[in-house]
Order: C-alpha cells, then structure tokens, then sequence
C-alpha cells in the first residue's frame, strides 16, 4: 500500500465518538429505523431522503439480501460465516438466520467503527458461537490473521464472506479490488462471497449530493460503474442472477429505485 493510501486510511478510520461528521454505519442504521444515529447522520439520510424517497426501502432491500444470503450458504451446508463492516445488531442478525439453520454455526462480526464494536460486544456477549472483532478490512493480512485466532475460523472449510454495504465505502486509493483479491486466495473451494455496492447508475442528483455531504468522513462513497463492480467477483463462479440490483435477488416484481444498489454472489471453484 502506497503512503497516499496509508494516509487516507489513518485519516477515515473512526476512532471515536464524533458527532459532527457522518458515519456510515449510524447512517444505514437510521434508514432501518435505528436508534443508533445523531443528527449529523440523520441530516445527511434526510438529504438523500428529499432527492430519492425511496432509500429506505433500497436499505431494507440490502438488509434482506444479506439475510438471504446467510440463509442460503447455511442451507448449502456453510457453517463458518464473517460479517465484514457489519454495522450496528440489528435483528434478525447474521447469527440469527445462520444459527436458525445450524445451531453450530460460527458467525465472526467485524468493524472498523469502535463504537460499533461496543455495541455488539454489549448485546452479543455470551452468545455461543459468536465473536466480535475490531479491525479494519484495509488491513486484510490483520484481519485475517484476527478471525482465525479470535473468531476461530477454518479456511481449509468453505466460509461466507459478507460485505453488504461496505465496498462502496473503499476507495480506489484504499485497493478495494486487492483487498477481495487477497480474501478470494484464501477462501476454501465451496466457499461464498456476498456483497452489495452502490452503483453509478443511480440518478445522477443523488450520487452528487452523497459526494458532497460525506467527502472526508468515514461515510465518504464511490460510487462505481457495474463493469467496476464486476471486477470484485474475479476468480468466482458468479451466482445466478449475477451482479443486479438487489431487489432482482429478491423478487421479479419489486420496484426499481433511485439510489441503485448492486448485489453479487460468488462462489470459489471446486465444489458442485
């Protein structure tokens, strides 16, 4: 990683409290209906809310995709599962819908965010099969290093990644496409990567006003074209129906939206 990309890094990793600057994840909470938010962040969703109403429903779209994710690689017999940027519990959670499957499921929560850390922490402790972790996905090697010694994971057994939510959030300076790229090397065969990312088809007034209001703050977002996004899921099988909107994962009939979400699914050669 070049100093640059250091720099940027050091600069938008959350430390702290900070109520005067937007934070993604109190953002994505307030549009669920969450508590966990100031008035910077529901200033900023307030804004996207005024140019492109429907938000909140593409934010439960993602939630859902993420759940039937988890779902879906559980009942495929995946049983070790990393919530990456996984943002404030909010129920259902991952472990949730896992465990619902298999009571032995192994769910490792990740989050850059400290305050995000604490409440998980607070609201999960003691229950089985289940670790928070610190840590910050630009610091992949750390990161993988943390869910094999803290959250215990195999990477000789498939694993589902999940990172709904979260690419957008990695700049072209921050690698993002590397930092799946080095996920991807050491994912078993029969392992699954689920992610979302906002797309730059989205209409154009809201991509400006979301550059406007998070540029500098850890909520900052690049909005990427679907052949960008696509790059995320080299070296996979991708999974039908492929890199679309994340309604299309959900239902043939729901409605498209201003704010434009992408889902994909890949899964690591090998097995069936």
């Amino acid at each position: 990683m070049s100093d640059s990309a250091r720099a940027t890094l050091a600069d938008r990793a959350p430390v702290r409290v900070n109520a005067s600057k937007p934070n993604a994840a109190r953002v994505y909470n307030y549009l669920l209906g969450g508590k966990d938010n100031y008035e910077v962040d529901q200033h900023v969703a307030a804004r996207m809310l005024a140019v492109a109403p429907d938000t909140k429903t593409t934010a439960w779209f993602s939630r859902k995709f993420l759940l039937n994710a988890v779902e879906d690689a559980a009942r495929a017999g995946i049983r070790q599962f990393i919530d990456i940027g996984c943002g404030f519990p909010f129920s259902p959670n991952v472990h949730e819908v896992a465990q619902e499957v298999d009571p032995s499921a192994r769910v490792v929560m990740i989050d850059y965010d400290p305050v995000v850390y604490v409440h998980a922490n607070a609201l999960l402790s003691g229950t089985s099969g289940v670790t928070s972790i610190l840590g910050d996905i630009r610091r992949t090697n750390e990161i993988i290093d943390k869910t094999r010694t803290e959250g215990q994971i195999d990477f000789d057994q498939p694993v589902a990644i999940l990172m709904v939510g979260l690419l957008h959030y990695l700049l072209d300076e921050e690698q993002p496409f590397d930092i799946v790229a080095r996920l991807r090397d050491v994912m078993a065969s029969g392992s699954i990567l689920a992610f979302t990312h906002a797309s730059a088809l989205s209409c154009d007034e809201l991509v400006a006003r979301v550059t406007a209001d998070t540029d500098g703050s850890s909520a900052q977002c690049q909005f990427r074209t679907p052949d960008e996004v696509a790059v995320f899921l080299q070296g996979f099988e991708v999974v039908e129906p492929g890199l679309v909107p994340v309604q299309d994962w959900l239902d043939d009939d729901l409605p498209r939206t201003r704010l434009v979400i992408l889902g994909g699914v890949g899964r690591t050669p090998g097995v069936g």
